[in-house]
Parts: C-alpha cells; sequence; structure tokens
C-alpha cells in the first residue's frame, strides 16, 4: 500500500478489527478501530474533506517513522482534499503526535481535533523547531495530558506554527492555569475557548499577561471556577482587540467598588446564567450584545446608547427595562419573567424594535397587559411564542386563557383616547354657544 496511505492513518491503525464509512452527500468519512486486515477501506476516505478515526490505543506505534518522505509522495499528499481530521476515544503516546504533526506539514489540513482522548509522557517537540503546518483550528474536547505548567520550552519549538494558529480550544479537560509564557507564542490567535475547565480568579492575570493572546477577539471562559466580576475585568484589560466575551455558568459576585474598565473593542458580553441578583458595573460602554437571562434579577436600570439586543430570559423581572435608555436596541428578550403587563407608553417605544420576545409571564389582562400585547403582535414584532406562549395569570376570568382572545375596550384600556376628544368637542362647543 502506498506510504502516504499508512501514513495518513498514523494515528488510526488499532488492534481491534474495524472498518471506515464514506457518506458522499457531507464528504465525511469514519473509521472505527482500524486493524492491519481492514486497512484497505481508508481508500475510500481519500475523496472526504473531514476523516475522523475513533476508537483505540496507539502505543504500540510510538517509534511509526516519518521521515524522508519522497517527492511523489509529498505530491500525492497535497492533493488530498482533506481539510479537518478528528481523533476520538485514543490513548496516544505523546511522542508520537509530534511525528504526526510533522507530517501533516505534507497536507492541505486545516482543523485538527482531539475528543476524549488521554495524551501520555512527553514528546520531544525540539524537533518541531522551525516547522510550519496548514492547521489553522486546533481543538481539544474532554483530554488528558501533563500540566501546561513549566512547558513554555515545548511551545516555543512549536511556535512557527503555533504563532500562526487562529482558534485555540482546550474544553472540558481539567485546565486549571495559563502560563504567561505559552500566550505570547500565539500571536495571531483570533478565537479562544477554555470553557469547562478548573480556570479561578487568581489564574487569569498570569494568563493574560502584557504580550499575550495580541490579537484575541472571542474569549470564552463559559463554567470555570470565576467568581470575581473586578477580578475578570482586571484580568483581560491587556486584550485590546477583545470583541466577544463569555462568563456565562460562573458564579460571579459582585464587589464593593470597582474602577475597571473593560477593553474598549468589546462588543458582546455574555453574563447569563452566572447568579447575578443585580446588574453588575461597570458595563463595557460600547456594548452591541448583552445577555443576562437566567439570573435573579429583579430590576435592570442601566443606560448603553449603542447596545442593539439585550437577552433577560428567565429572571425575576417585575417589569420592563426602560426602552428609552437604549437608543440602538431592535432585540430584547423579556420571557419567563414576573411581568404583568407592558405599560401603554413602553409599549410604543417596543414597537419600533424588530424583535420583541414577551412569552410565559403571568399577565393581568384586565388592561393594558393585553391590549399592548395585542398592539404589538399587530405590529408584527412578537417573536415565534405568539400566540401559544402568552397566557393571562389574572384576573379569574381571564385566567389561562390566551391573551390573544381577551376583548380590549379602548374606553377601559386607553381612556384618554376617547376622553380627550370629547373635552375638546364640548369645549368647542361652548365657545361657539358664546
Amino acid at each position: 500500500m502506498n506510504v502516504a496511505v499508512l501514513l495518513l492513518l498514523g494515528l488510526g491503525l488499532l488492534e481491534a478489527e474495524g472498518r471506515c464509512f464514506f457518506n458522499r452527500t457531507q464528504e465525511y468519512c469514519v473509521c472505527y478501530n482500524l486493524s492491519q486486515e481492514s486497512l484497505g477501506s481508508i481508500i475510500q476516505c481519500l475523496p472526504a474533506s473531514v476523516v475522523e478515526f475513533r476508537g483505540g490505543e496507539l502505543e504500540r506505534y510510538a517509534a511509526f517513522p516519518i521521515s524522508g518522505l519522497d517527492s511523489s509522495t509529498i505530491e500525492m499528499l497535497d492533493s488530498l482534499v482533506i481539510r479537518k481530521i478528528i481523533f476520538g476515544d485514543l490513548l496516544v503516546p505523546e511522542i508520537l503526535l509530534a511525528q504526526v504533526l510533522r507530517f501533516f506539514s505534507y497536507t492541505q489540513v486545516q482543523e485538527l481535533v482531539f475528543e476524549s482522548c488521554i495524551f501520555k509522557g512527553r514528546g520531544n517537540w525540539a524537533e518541531m523547531a522551525g516547522q510550519n503546518l496548514p492547521i489553522l483550528s486546533l481543538h481539544f474536547h474532554n483530554v488528558t495530558s501533563a500540566p501546561l505548567t513549566g512547558r513554555e520550552q515545548d511551545f516555543f519549538s512549536l511556535s512557527s506554527w503555533l504563532e500562526s494558529l487562529e482558534e485555540l480550544a482546550v474544553t472540558a479537560s481539567h485546565v486549571t492555569s495559563l502560563p504567561c509564557g505559552i500566550g505570547r507564542v500565539f500571536r495571531a490567535l483570533r478565537s479562544l475557548d477554555v470553557a469547562q475547565n478548573s480556570l479561578g480568579d487568581e489564574s487569569l492575570m498570569p494568563a493574560f499577561c502584557e504580550g499575550a493572546f495580541p490579537q484575541l477577539q472571542v474569549l470564552s471562559l463559559q463554567r470555570n471556577n470565576l467568581t470575581s466580576y473586578h477580578s475578570v475585568c482586571k484580568s483581560v484589560q491587556l486584550l485590546r482587540e477583545l470583541q466577544h466575551l463569555d462568563l456565562s455558568q460562573n458564579k460571579l459576585m459582585a464587589d464593593l467598588s470597582s474602577s475597571c474598565q473593560w477593553p474598549m473593542a468589546l462588543r458582546i458580553f455574555n453574563l447569563s446564567n452566572t447568579g447575578l441578583d443585580e446588574v453588575l458595573t461597570p458595563l463595557p460602554p460600547s456594548l452591541e450584545v448583552l445577555d443576562m437571562s437566567c439570573n435573579h434579577l429583579h430590576a435592570v436600570d442601566i443606560s448603553l446608547t449603542s447596545l442593539k439586543k439585550l437577552f433577560l430570559s428567565q429572571n425575576m423581572l417585575q417589569a420592563a427595562p426602560s426602552i428609552k435608555n437604549y437608543a440602538m436596541l431592535d432585540t430584547l428578550h423579556l420571557d419567563n419573567n414576573l411581568i404583568t403587563e407592558l405599560p401603554w407608553d413602553e409599549v410604543k417605544l417596543l414597537g419600533r424594535l424588530w424583535h420583541v420576545d414577551a412569552a410565559g409571564n403571568p399577565y393581568n389582562c384586565s388592561c393594558s397587559g393585553a391590549g399592548g400585547l395585542q398592539e404589538l403582535a399587530g405590529m408584527g414584532h412578537l417573536g415565534q411564542g405568539w400566540p401559544q406562549g402568552y397566557t393571562c395569570h389574572s384576573p379569574p376570568r381571564y385566567q389561562g386563557r390566551l391573551v390573544k382572545d381577551v376583548p380590549v375596550s379602548v374606553l377601559r384600556c386607553n381612556s384618554a383616547a376617547v376622553i380627550a376628544p370629547v373635552c375638546i368637542a364640548l369645549a368647542l362647543l361652548s365657545m361657539g354657544g358664546a
């Protein structure tokens, strides 16, 4: 068999019998527990753009040689259309990983994913010094490896490649720290996802030190061990290009006083499911998207002139925030709160939004609770929850009834609209009689 195909299987030659399955429509090929006997089935994966190897141990291939490829083999590797390779449920000797990465320099693979893998031992990364790779996106999920602390030299050996990497994810992998020196290697990184790890407040400041991740635009710290809003703010201050920050599913607490200023470029801020019972300040001044859903907020009284989208679902709000504070707002989610009605003056302002979602609230349908919602629905601004998601909680005669079915009297719900013209007419008549 061609040596290039054998190399492609460097992380797929396993003990148990298996085979590959190619989905031509999706250009996706998955190989389970390949053995030398079933190796021939890899041929059908060559037209795929995504190849997945799933299951097994690779220790017996730790000495697998990848060097001295002839020109015809290199040309064949370069012609492959494979752009993404996934390795899952594998025990991988790190020394083998170092060799396989060198092999990828001959391919056009741009994305590499490791899922539920165990990396064993230490690789000889010095051999990668000066090596460039086409891989721009690197993902690790639920992996186990040696701690990152003290491995700065390994990352430095990989710097020729890592300094051009654009996307990195290390999720659900028990990460407790990101040493400063490592962050300085990633010169072009745009997106960093370290969700579902064990990063604490004290580990963030060294992670985002001066010179680390200078081009970072998207950062996910979702579901870690963060508690201090102020500490997070101080830690990311040096990320001057940061546009999108996700702090969701941490248990944040307000600091008594905080003068910290968030990066000026920050536009999207996710504070959902962080246990908040009040809006933490200061907020990034140029925010366009703010998500504070799934918290315990009773009121929201903030002013952000550039805000376009505000998500407040599943809180304890008893009233909608004043739309006067958000001149650019086009989307507002208020579903599953404790709002009983939308005042007429707010309804008129809400009417200029593109999308309003206010389903799942205990509406009082005796007056503006029903009338305001019916008017918004008539303007086409309520989301997919209308009408089934909008039911009356009171008065008793309307309880459980759909808001859309409640008869609304203009005289009762907006008497000023009737009384004012009548008063004007009477005044004119009295003037005419005089």
